[in-house]
């Protein structure tokens, strides 16, 4: 256990994670204030997916963009400034919430600026990792890391519906702007980190900037273990992300007969899994037959995605919510000890992003398509569907080669 936390003794990652998993408790308890505000108001799947679709289109477009960004800015300042913009985001929100001014379209304009941000954040947070944390660490912080989200992913959901229930919309915005503010402070202490080394030379010119994309998306098609697997997100992020994020307020309600406290029960267990399968993962230095184990974890979540569409008891549904949970964890640290371990890190954040641009493409499409498919064929149908296809898809790159050969 004790080789688990090792990477805590770099004081500089210590205080970056205190930060960040302030900012996600706030963040997932957002998404449970965010989500049940627009089935109360609107009762349709549609807008609900209509949200998703204008919070991921903006790390879509300008995904790119970020990534080029983080390899040749210091990335604690890139950080901060997210930090304080979606600070700022939500402290708005929560005054409209308070003041009963909130309406659909604000929640739009809210969904797009968070998406812009997080278009410079996720990209800037995984290259940081990398950049202040020794190699031999990288195991560890990889998965102290994933503990602080699926910690975020446990106590987010459990406390949103609390407040929610009790508080109401604004208080939970107004915790997520604190929660931001907080995790701002925390970055402040990383502002003098250099840039990447290798950005000294060339100037940040535009022609630097399209030979920038052009090494990211090299680095990307010259590995297939890298390409192949970034073309399976695509289309899983859509099958597992969907259902999860837009049908499940409506199962909650339709099926079950909960309400925000239930939801907020439901998503808290999903990351239980994530956490257990990280602690045991984390004590080790190598996962063995990595490309085996990787495909039929995507497949196992998929299935336990799916039996939600089968009216099963709770308990039933806590197990397979587990299930999923960890599989979708193994997936993760599999996937980021890859990428540490075929990207140099001076160009890590752009091959993120053409990662993160790869796996979000078809998700705005995908999240306004699950919200129309909810209101056209019935919540537990979509449930269903949605697990027959990511676990076929899954298994699919298993008939390449190099896949199975991977260790």
């Amino acid at each position: 256990m004790r080789s688990t936390f090792r990477a805590l003794r770099n004081k500089n990652f210590a205080a970056l994670l205190f930060g960040q998993t302030l900012s996600r408790i706030g963040d997932f308890l957002f998404q449970i204030a965010l989500a049940w505000w627009v089935l109360e108001k609107t009762g349709s799947a549609t807008a609900m997916g209509t949200v998703l679709f204008f919070s991921t289109l903006p790390m879509v477009v300008f995904v790119l963009v970020g990534g080029v960004v983080v390899d040749r800015m210091r990335r604690g300042l890139l950080l901060f400034m997210s930090d304080m913009a979606r600070c700022f985001i939500m402290v708005v929100g929560a005054w409209l919430a308070f003041t009963d001014q909130l309406v659909l379209w604000q929640i739009y304009v809210i969904a797009i600026l968070f998406g812009f941000a997080d278009a410079f954040f996720l990209p800037a947070y995984n290259a940081l990792i990398q950049q202040m944390v020794a190699e031999e660490d990288l195991p560890s912080a990889n998965s102290i890391n994933s503990l602080s989200m699926q910690f975020g992913r446990v106590a987010g959901p459990a406390i949103g519906g609390l407040i929610v229930g009790f508080g109401g919309t604004a208080v939970a915005f107004g915790f997520n702007a604190l929660s931001f503010f907080i995790g701002a402070l925390t970055v402040a202490s990383l502002l003098n980190l250099p840039a990447p080394a290798s950005t000294d030379q060339g100037g940040f010119t535009l022609k630097q900037f399209k030979e920038d994309l052009r090494d990211g998306f090299g680095t990307i098609f010259s590995t297939p273990v890298l390409w192949v697997a970034i073309l399976v997100f695509a289309f899983t992020n859509i099958t597992l992300a969907g259902p999860y994020s837009i049908a499940m307020p409506f199962l909650v309600q339709q099926e079950l007969g909960g309400d925000e406290k239930m939801l907020g029960f439901i998503y808290a267990i999903f990351p239980i899994g994530y956490a257990i399968a990280s602690l045991i993962m984390g004590s080790f230095q190598k996962i063995r037959h990595r490309g085996i184990v990787f495909y039929v974890c995507g497949a196992i979540a998929g299935i336990g995605l799916g039996v939600f569409g089968f009216g099963l008891p709770l308990y039933l549904l806590v197990i397979a919510a587990l299930l999923n949970g960890a599989a979708l964890e193994i997936d993760g640290l599999i996937w980021t000890n890859l990428m540490q371990e075929k990207v140099p890190p001076e160009k890590m954040g752009r091959v993120s992003s053409v990662d993160s641009l790869g796996s979000f493409v078809l998700l705005p499409i995908g999240f306004a398509f699950t919200g129309w498919l909810i209101d056209t064929i019935g919540v537990t149908s979509v449930f269903i569907a949605a697990g027959a296809v990511t676990a076929v898809i899954s298994l699919l790159p298993l008939l390449h080669p190099v896949i199975r050969k991977l260790d």
